[in-house]
This record gives C-alpha cells, structure tokens and sequence, in this order.
C-alpha cells in the first residue's frame, strides 16, 4: 500500500493495529516511526544508513551499558547460539527457569560438542542457585524467561556469578528495553522486536569483553559480522531509527498494561511482585477472547494457566490505559 506523507502513514499505522490486537510476545503493535525510519540502504558506501546504524548501535550501548554490540541479521536464537559458541569455555551452570532456559542449556551442549572448549554443563534449578558449590567459568540464563512470566533478580545472578567466580552471560530477549541493569551481565543477547519495538530480522550480542574462542564457521563466528562481511539487519535496524529516539515514552504503555493486569488479575497471578516481568505476565487462569482481532499467546510449554503479554498498545504513546485487556475474560 502506497503511503504519502506522516498523516497517511499514521492512518495506516492506526488501521493496521486496529484489525489486530496483540497478546503475544513480540513484534510489538506497529509504530509509525518503524515506518518512517525505513528507506533504501546498503552496507557499504551508504553513508545515509552508515549514520542510522551508528546512532542506533550508540542508543543499545548506552541502554544496555556495554561497550560492545554486534549486530548480525536473524533472530535472538541466532545471537545465543553464537554467543554460546564464540564465549563459552570450561565449566558452564545453565539456570533453569523454562522453556527458554532448556533451549540454553541445549545451544551450551551443541557448543560442547563442538568447540571442545567446554569441560562441563550443568544446570539446576534457579530456587537451588544458592546451593551450588565449587567454581565454573560461565552462568548462562535467561533474564526474563517468557514460557511462565518469571523475571530472575539480576542482582541475584551477577552475586551467584560472583560467588562461584563465573562470569554471566544472558538471554536478554525478554528484558532488553524493559528491564533495567543488564550492565551487570558481562555478555548479553536479544532481537529488534521485543522491549526495543522494532521490526523483526536484527540480532544483538552485547559484551564487556571480547570472546577468546575462536569458531569454526565462517556464519557463527562473531568476528565475521563485527567485521560486516555478510549482509547485515538493514532494515530492521532502519526501523529501530526513530523509535529509539521515544523509547521511554513506549515503554511506558507496557508499564500501564502491567499495572492495569496486575490490579484486574491480581488473585491470579502466580509469580510475586519481585519476580514479575513488564513483558508478559502469567496467570493461573485460562484466559480467552470473543474479539476475533485477539492474538492470544500461546507458550511453548504446557505447564496451564496463560501468558498475556503487553506490547498491544505500544502505538498509543501515552493515551495508553491497558483498555485492551477489556476484551479479555476468564474461561470458566
């Protein structure tokens, strides 16, 4: 559909969100400004896109706190897989928490198998952490861990690493942009299209230090896409351009849809005030809706109740009051 000026792309951008409403867990509901940050780019002798990418790279170190970030194009599995692969060595303690913390626990063995730089894997219970004795090299986890709506205590972790004299990489897919203090993570992973609003199709690997192993494979080894030698997330990153700019202002809508699902549902919530992440929440309840625009999410895992997730009415800006969760309703 052909779109002329900020008025046409905002009307479509309104009628687009309003056929659909979003439970899931990213994309988030469309923004104009993943809109206008769009435009015709290329990798190199671009120095229009070199300027967008830049100022979006700036914007990821400062919210995450690392010096590094390597943008590669995919998803945020891509990210942990070559993260698992390009810095994992010795002994690793995968935190389990889910669904997700079991994809970890898998890429960490691949690595295993791999790379020969990993001795051992083990993993235990995110409740058992502080039973844990010994040494290891490295915690791998997930900082919010999407299947059961449970955010992890980032103090808890960087303590625990500390402890066991590890250093801590995470999965920051569900937290990056709506979590805070992701600094105390020595190397991180995330999407484009979660807590940061973009489009799908940029990955994200952010790191204190630079990896010491060296990979085997020209796709998975990180060095590659530092050094932009394939293709990389153009326009995914376009359109993270003018978002970033308001990010706190989106951010805020998922704050309003936590507080207003966290008052509606409160005697069905299964995870306590500390544990309890902006991006989703999980109830004890089985949620429907009769509103046929509803996209419900539907986890990757079959431990009951429901996962609503609060990047629906993003697009709203500051008008936003969680009214979406109106057209929600316990399946009795």
């Amino acid at each position: 559909m052909k779109v002329d000026g900020e008025k046409s792309i905002d009307c479509f951008v309104a009628s687009r969100n309003s056929a659909k409403l979003i439970f899931t867990a990213g994309p988030a509901a469309l923004l104009p400004e993943n809109i206008t940050g769009l435009r015709p780019c290329f990798g190199r002798g671009d120095s229009d896109y070199a300027g967008v990418e830049e100022s979006v790279i700036k914007a990821l170190r400062q919210m995450s706190g690392h010096v590094n970030v390597v943008r590669m194009q995919g998803s945020a599995s891509l990210a942990l897989e070559i993260m698992a692969l390009n810095f994992l060595y010795g002994r690793v303690l995968v935190i389990q928490t889910g669904y997700y913390s079991q994809r970890l626990h898998l890429l960490a063995l691949s690595a295993m198998q791999r790379q020969n730089e990993i001795t051992e894997v083990h993993m235990t219970e995110w409740e058992r952490l502080d039973n844990i004795e010994g040494t290891f090299d490295w915690i791998f986890a997930c900082y919010t861990e999407t299947s059961c709506g449970l955010k992890l205590p980032i103090q808890m972790l960087r303590a625990a690493s500390d402890r066991l004299k590890a250093r801590l990489m995470l999965d920051a897919t569900a937290s990056i942009g709506l979590e805070t203090q992701h600094e105390l993570a020595d190397v991180i992973g995330y999407s484009s299209c979660k807590g940061l609003f973009g489009l799908t199709g940029a990955a994200f690997v952010a790191f204190h230090e630079a990896p010491t192993v060296e990979v085997d494979s020209f796709y998975l080894n990180i060095s590659n896409h530092s050094s932009k030698l394939m293709t990389g997330p153009y326009h995914a990153i376009a359109s993270l351009h003018d978002v970033l700019t308001q990010h706190d202002i989106f951010r805020e809508t998922v704050e309003a849809n936590k507080r207003a699902i966290m008052n509606r549902m409160n005697p069905y919530l299964t995870q306590p005030p500390s544990r309890q992440p902006f991006l989703c929440t999980h109830l004890s309840c089985k949620i429907v809706s009769k509103d046929n625009r509803a996209v419900l999410y539907i986890p990757r895992t079959e431990m009951g109740g429901s996962v609503i997730c609060h990047l629906g009415e993003v697009h709203l800006g500051r008008e936003a009051h969680g009214d979406i969760l109106s057209t929600l309703e316990i399946l009795e």
